[in-house]
């Protein structure tokens, strides 16, 4: 029990980076004596000294015979900025090291951990491995298969309609949910939309939450229709457009001129996992949030690249058979084979429901 609340305070100081560090983990680190903890830190953002060496640092000579706590397993590999957090360990007569979860990264993963036994240090790992991996669910992903962490959010009433016939969706949720989104916005690398939703709301995409981030836009837009005026391509950081090669080059040329990039395709629609590909290897996109209508959800869903959904559930109820569904499409599942959600919770936000949860394995 002592081991788990200390490694809970890491996850909670981990926390704090949230959105900042990609595509490094968010790491938080305690150094402990006597049951009592006599420094702290968290990683950043890349390139910034790491959690464990921060809390080393500021307790300075006291951390000679303390308790590491730390809620991933320290690096060990120099194939990186920051000289290896094992060293330090080590050299700093730490006597002990609790992991929260050992790292995914093969340069790392069970390395770092031997290293410091060999030095003499007493380890012990995986504690609380569950709520770690949660914490760091983007750099899984990463490391492990190379392609952005999807997020599917949608925002639909009680009977499922993201949009009355008419295409009115402002708004079916309220603030607080709202509220959650912007933050939702900040934690990711870049978030996706359809042309459609472009027309219908003429968004911006960006978080207003704070001092988080703003992610990169990506509009799909195979015929490329949109507007030149949209908001959506005039303000920071980037807006990326996905058309087909054959689309309007004149207008293409133009918004290259303006600073959009493109990323072109030769079907009729873009192949979603070549998508998420070219995303994470052309642009270092680790984490992609699907804010889309009834057709981009259903592609994102059909091409298997969702990793997690989250739906905002507003106690409303709209009917009509023409209004828009949060999922669309042609193709269904029959009920044997329907995406079942892994780990499913479901909280309030305001006087809305939220259920998220996984559909892959983290």
């Amino acid at each position: 029990m002592i081991d788990e609340t200390f490694i809970r305070r890491t996850l909670t100081l981990a926390r704090r980076a949230e959105g900042k560090t990609s595509p490094n983990p968010m790491v938080g680190a305690v150094l402990v004596r006597n049951g009592i903890i006599i420094s702290e830190g968290y990683h950043k953002k890349a390139g910034t000294a790491h959690a464990e060496v921060i809390a080393i640092e500021k307790a300075g000579l006291a951390a000679a015979g303390s308790t590491l706590y730390v809620s991933l397993e320290p690096c060990c590999h120099k194939d990186k900025r920051t000289p290896p957090c094992t060293e330090k360990i080590i050299t700093s007569k730490i006597r002990k090291v609790v992991i929260g979860m050992l790292d995914p990264n093969p340069k790392v993963s069970g390395k770092g951990m031997e290293q410091l036994r060999k030095a003499g240090l007493e380890v012990v790992p995986n504690i609380l491995d569950r709520e770690s991996r949660k914490l760091n669910e983007i750099y899984i992903r990463h490391i492990t298969g190379r392609v952005p962490f999807v997020i599917l959010k949608v925002a639909m009433t009680l009977d499922g309609k993201i949009a009355t016939p008419e295409g009115e969706s402002k708004w079916i949720t309220g603030e607080a949910a709202r509220r959650d989104v912007h933050r939702l916005r900040g934690k990711v690398d870049a978030i996706m939309t359809a042309i459609g939703t472009v027309r219908a709301d003429d968004p911006l995409l960006t978080c207003r939450i704070g001092k988080m981030k703003s992610p990169v836009r990506v509009i799909v837009d195979p015929g490329l229709t949109i507007d030149p005026r949209a908001r959506i391509l005039s303000c920071p950081p980037q807006s990326v457009l996905v058309a087909r090669k054959s689309s309007d080059p004149k207008k293409k040329e133009a918004l290259e001129q303006r600073g959009i990039l493109f990323i072109e395709h030769s079907e009729e629609r873009p192949d979603m996992q070549k998508l998420a590909k070219e995303l994470y290897e052309r642009m270092g996109i680790t984490s992609l949030l699907v804010e889309g209508g009834s057709s981009l959800n259903s592609s994102c869903l059909e091409a298997g690249i969702v990793d997690k959904v989250i739906f905002y559930i507003a106690p409303k109820i709209i009917g009509g058979k023409e209004s828009f569904p949060a999922v669309g499409g042609r193709a269904f599942k029959p009920l044997g084979e329907a995406h079942q959600l892994k780990e499913a919770t479901i909280r309030r936000t305001g006087q809305d429901f939220v259920i998220e949860g996984y559909l892959r394995e983290i």
